[in-house]
């Protein structure tokens, strides 16, 4: 119900902010590790594993990840690997848009959404923890990642329930409109200028702001169909049931786990964390 979400959301969003600006990196890596480990669980049901001892091997191979790639993750590396996983995410999204054929339920173990869920945690979280790490305004620019995600979440409800008609994607999320997306666009445009008038955004223009926020935006809402895909085809309407309003976990971070790496990558391009 919305006033659960609202609540959840007045209650989360200050711990969230007050966690990003006063933590140091290793605490924020610790914490943000914790709530991908929540996901992971999830995940793993997503994929099919029905028992614990499964579930918790699933969680205990992530948190090895996460830890490796604290570990060994130089910026060279982790560049590597978020070019790749961003060019994942955006044919994953044009994919999902595009398609026009129903969702089937399938039952059974699900290897290769569990190896594809366990690149995607810990891609998003070493994306996140090494732009939190950046000398000077490492924190505000991951404050700035989860704003951009929050504004156009919601410019895409708020459009999507005054003027949604047409489908986004009609057979993976059948609530998703192009006219929500019209309001996250927009959203992602008034991020940009505001980023554009602060000392975060580096020696990046307006323009290159604009870009970096509309496509952070667009694949941000590709990671919102994919983890509606994943619910689809395990018959369920929600990853859990832990955040009241709001489901599980995942049904929270979908879209920053596509969006981190990206904004992470596109940041360093155009110079906000150069």
């Amino acid at each position: 119900m919305l006033w659960q979400r609202i609540a959840t959301a007045l209650v989360l969003i200050p711990l969230v902010v007050a966690g990003l600006l006063l933590l140091d990196t290793a605490k924020v890596a610790i914490v943000f590790g914790l709530v991908l480990l929540l996901g992971a669980a999830e995940m793993a049901r997503l994929a099919g594993l029905t028992k614990i001892l499964p579930i918790a091997v699933y969680v205990a191979v992530v948190g090895v990840l996460l830890w490796l790639a604290w570990d060994l993750l130089v910026p060279q590396l982790r560049t590597s690997m978020q070019w790749i996983i961003a060019t994942w995410w955006v044919l994953i999204t044009v994919a999902l848009v595009a398609r026009r054929r129903d969702l089937e339920r399938i039952g059974g173990r699900r290897p290769a959404i569990l190896l594809l869920g366990a690149l995607v945690l810990a891609s998003a979280w070493a994306s996140v923890i090494g732009l939190h790490g950046v000398a000077g305004r490492g924190p505000a620019l991951v404050l700035f990642l989860f704003l951009l995600i929050w504004v156009a979440d919601s410019g895409a409800y708020f459009a999507g329930r005054a003027f949604g008609r047409r489908k986004l994607s009609p057979f993976v999320s059948p609530g998703k409109t192009w006219a929500g997306v019209a309001g996250a666009m927009l959203g992602s445009l008034v991020c940009a200028l505001g980023l554009s008038w602060t000392a975060w955004s580096g020696s990046a223009g307006l323009p290159a702001l604009a870009a970096l926020c509309v496509v952070v935006t667009a694949v941000s809402i590709g990671g919102d169909l994919w983890e509606s895909r994943l619910k689809r085809e395990a018959g369920v309407k929600d990853s859990g049931t832990l955040i009241p309003g709001h489901g599980g976990v995942l049904d929270r971070i979908d879209s920053l786990l596509a969006a981190a790496p990206v904004f992470a990558l596109g940041a360093g391009l155009i110079g906000v964390t150069g």
